[in-house]
Formats: C-alpha cells, sequence, structure tokens
C-alpha cells in the first residue's frame, strides 16, 4: 500500500488547479503537433520536436498530480491550541520572530514560511501549545524555540 500524502486543503486545491491547467495546455499541445505534422519532414522539424518534449513533459506531470490526488488526505485545521498540520505559528528564535505554516511535504516551501511537517522544525513543533519551549535537533547541533502564537 502507498503511503498517504498528507495535503491541507489549500495544497489540495492548488494541486487541482495545477492539474486542471494541464489538462487544457494537452489539448493545446496536441494542436501544435497536428500544425507542425502539416510542415512535412519530421526529422528535421523542430517545432514538431518541441512541441513532443513538452507534451511528453504535461503528461508526465498529470500523471504525478493525479497519483498525488489520489493518495492525498486532506486535513483540516481544528481550531486547537496545539500545532497541527495547517497551523500558522510564530517563534521566538535568537530574538527574531520568524512565522511558519506547517504542511505536507509536497507542499513545503521555506521560502514563503512553509515547512514541511516531515522537517526537522515541522516534526518538533506538531502538539506544541503556546509558550511552549522546543529544542529542535538539526543538522548543524541544538536549537530551541519558543511558540509565541499559532493561527
Amino acid at each position: 500500500m502507498q503511503e498517504q500524502i498528507l495535503l491541507t486543503v489549500s495544497g489540495h486545491e492548488k494541486i487541482k488547479k495545477e492539474l486542471q491547467d494541464l489538462k487544457n495546455r494537452r489539448l493545446k499541445i496536441s494542436q501544435r503537433i497536428k500544425t507542425a505534422r502539416e510542415f512535412g519532414d519530421l526529422s528535421e522539424n523542430s517545432e514538431y520536436e518541441d512541441a513532443k518534449n513538452e507534451q511528453s513533459f504535461v503528461e508526465g506531470r498529470i500523471l504525478e498530480l493525479e497519483e498525488m490526488l489520489r493518495r492525498a488526505k486532506v486535513l483540516t485545521k481544528n481550531g486547537t491550541d496545539k500545532v497541527e498540520l495547517g497551523s500558522t505559528v510564530i517563534l521566538k528564535i535568537d530574538g527574531q520572530s520568524p512565522e511558519y505554516t506547517i504542511v505536507g511535504a509536497s507542499e513545503s516551501d521555506p521560502g514563503t514560511g512553509k515547512i514541511s511537517v516531515d522537517s526537522p522544525l515541522g516534526h518538533s513543533l506538531m502538539g506544541c501549545a503556546k509558550g511552549e519551549e522546543v529544542e529542535i535537533l538539526t543538522p548543524n547541533g541544538k536549537m530551541a524555540c519558543e511558540v509565541v502564537a499559532i493561527k
């Protein structure tokens, strides 16, 4: 049995939108291939090759997204006072107050503050309450932080 993919509601919607966009793009690519075939010799037809390469990428991504949605477990925030998937937390680390949203691995984007529940920080924060001190084991050693707020 394949492992479930944990997603927030917004992450699930984002994947569904990308899938629909790719399916629409697939129709346009088919038309480009048809037009390129009309140019004749396919062995030296760069338009045809480009369209076929794009088609291959799009088809692969469609399959990947459909599989993700098939295995998805969409979790909604229960409004608890504890950190859970989908929670946005404000921390206090070395005098700074970064804000992170805890998401499934497939949604993580540290550059935008979305950290995976499977990351050392995300894993350590799960189940914590406001005001709780947390020690996180990172590849660079231990790091201490405090949960300032949970949204």
